[in-house]
């Protein structure tokens, strides 16, 4: 289970004096089969939480970067099993929604130094990945609205780059590999294809080259003593005078002391 119960009485909204706050509109819905009243326009998870259960597993960041709390949910009327972020997707009225356990996926182990950018890097980790036969079921699971096909589809061209840029939203969160009829571990290719495209194949940036090499050459170490010796007092003063970066300003601003730069 993603969540433990603490007790089976559902939790009473928090009192209130008269005309402090306004009246809570309270909505139906099942978790896990069981009928709950919880306050509208909560998250999945903050009204799993109000329905007094606790998260133990399945909850991390809360802000829908980290793919840790995937969720499955049906609405009256509809006959399709849908796929959410909990910590994203809001309640409705008599919906059903039940948290999944992270799927187990098989990850291929590498060294990733002796890798190189050629497609056969790909295919001999997941060879797999051939037996996708495009039904398409994991671009409708993927909370991110990544179109997870595609990605699997440039993969099997040799296309690292491309399947990079079109994954390079992908969360980890797995959902799109309990929906795959061909059992893809779609989520570690994309991870891979990312990660060979930012070492092997994306141009270097020849202005962070440049500051690497003046850090090695140890430009900054006359300053970062200076700083060191500094008292708490003038440490505030020299940030309290610092010049910030005018709240209009476009991309390409830089302070006119450039002595730190």
């Amino acid at each position: 289970m993603s969540a433990s119960k603490k007790s089976d009485k559902p939790a009473k909204p928090a009192a209130r004096e008269s005309g402090e706050v306004p009246p809570v509109k309270l909505i139906p819905i099942y978790v896990m089969g069981k009928r709950y009243e919880v306050p509208e326009g909560l998250t999945l998870m903050k009204a799993m939480e109000h329905a007094g259960y606790k998260f133990i597993r399945g909850c991390g960041c809360r802000g829908g970067t980290c793919g840790a709390c995937g969720t499955v949910y049906r609405k009256p009327g509809d006959y399709r099993l849908q796929v959410a972020l909990a910590c994203q997707k809001t309640v409705e009225p008599d919906m059903h929604i039940s948290q999944i356990p992270f799927f187990p996926a098989n990850r291929a182990l590498f060294e990733f130094e002796k890798l190189t950018e050629a497609p056969e890097e790909v295919f001999k980790l997941y060879p797999e990945l051939f037996r996708c036969v495009a039904c398409n079921a994991c671009t409708k699971a993927c909370p991110q609205g990544i179109e997870v096909m595609d990605a699997v589809s440039a993969l099997k061209q040799g296309n690292i780059s491309g399947a990079a840029e079109i994954a390079f939203e992908c969360i980890q969160c797995g959902l799109c590999t309990g929906r795959c009829f061909g059992e893809l571990m779609q989520y570690h290719m994309f991870q891979l294809a990312r990660r060979i495209y930012g070492a092997r194949i994306a141009p270097r940036a020849e202005h962070l080259a440049r500051m690497t090499e003046s850090i090695a050459g140890g430009r900054y170490e006359e300053f970062l003593e200076k700083l060191q010796g500094m008292s708490e007092e003038e440490l505030k003063e020299l940030y309290r005078e610092r010049e910030v970066e005018p709240v209009t300003a476009g991309e390409d601003w830089t302070p006119q002391d450039k002595t730190y730069l």
